[in-house]
């Protein structure tokens, strides 16, 4: 383990003991834990601090936990090029509780947060421009939500009568398949014929 690094993450929960809820070591990484509501703050000292300078923020990201209350993560990437050092930063949020937007502690929180809106349904508070990126306009749903169906709910095609482009509901031609990845003897379940010649021990 980096005792520097746990040194830092000690020092960072001392100062800001009333915003983090707790800081790790995990695979040689510093991970801190954020109130949701203090984020803008914690990132804000990250930044500042003479012994942290996270001047970069490298990404900013969703993780759905459908099994868990509150089911999302939000995560903060920071990079220090002074120290040469990287922290993460987690906060817990659900679909209907706001994340304080962190554009402008970092301006370039401002697209990434528009895709945790788009993929995820994660809202930021005070965001100048939250809409959707990656998706159309119209879309219905979040596609990396855990419980987003495979195939969506709409299907996009032109239509050459109407000469646009038109929406309609996803038809499937077949059911899916379940695979099991086995090799042919691994994957049979019964008995082929003439193999109950060798359950009966002959000769």
């Amino acid at each position: 383990m980096d005792l520097a690094l746990k040194d830092l993450g000690e020092n960072i929960a001392a100062v800001l003991h009333h915003e983090v809820l707790a800081s790790e070591i995990v695979h040689d990484e510093l991970i801190i834990t954020s109130r949701p509501d203090a984020i803008v703050k914690v990132l804000t000292y990250l930044r500042d601090d003479v012994n942290c300078q996270f001047k970069q923020l490298m990404d900013v990201c969703g993780a759905d936990y459908p099994e868990r209350e509150p089911r999302f993560e939000v995560v903060y990437n920071l990079l220090s090029l002074n120290h040469n050092n990287r922290v993460r930063v987690k906060v817990q949020t659900d679909d209907s509780t706001p994340v304080p937007s962190v554009s402008d502690v970092f301006s370039s929180a401002g697209w990434w947060e528009r895709e945790a809106w788009d993929l995820f349904g994660i809202y930021f508070a005070d965001h100048a421009d939250l809409r959707r990126i990656m998706t159309d306009y119209g879309f219905d749903g979040h596609p990396l939500r855990k419980d987003f169906p495979l195939t969506g709910f709409v299907e996009v095609r032109y239509d050459d009568e109407q000469k646009r482009v038109v929406y309609e509901p996803v038809k499937l031609t077949q059911e899916y398949r379940s695979f099991d990845f086995l090799s042919p003897w691994e994957g049979v379940r019964e008995v082929l014929p003439g193999d109950e010649k060798a359950e009966g021990g002959e000769g």
